[in-house]
């Protein structure tokens, strides 16, 4: 049936495009997520006592969040990518 109605395969396949890139827009939020945790509860723990001591004296810092500006947060244009 597809073979018949090129505009539905093309249709298809674009959908299940857009499901994967926003399953994997998911993805990179969640484990973001989960990697700031981590890096929250570094933080917390080596600017406590007993762990202060530890830290300081074999020298661990604070890990930095994961952030992103403006300019990295723009969606691509898809359109450009696949033009020839």
């Amino acid at each position: 049936m597809a073979e018949k109605y090129p505009e539905l395969k093309a249709s298809e396949a674009f959908q299940h495009l857009q499901q994967r890139i926003s399953g994997l827009e998911q993805a990179l939020s969640d484990r973001r997520e989960i990697y700031n945790e981590a890096v929250n509860i570094n933080n917390v723990r080596i600017a406590a006592f007993p762990e202060v001591l530890i830290a300081s004296r074999y020298g661990f810092n604070e890990a930095t969040f994961l952030r992103f500006d403006a300019s990295e947060k723009v969606d691509v244009d898809m359109k450009s990518l696949f033009a020839h």
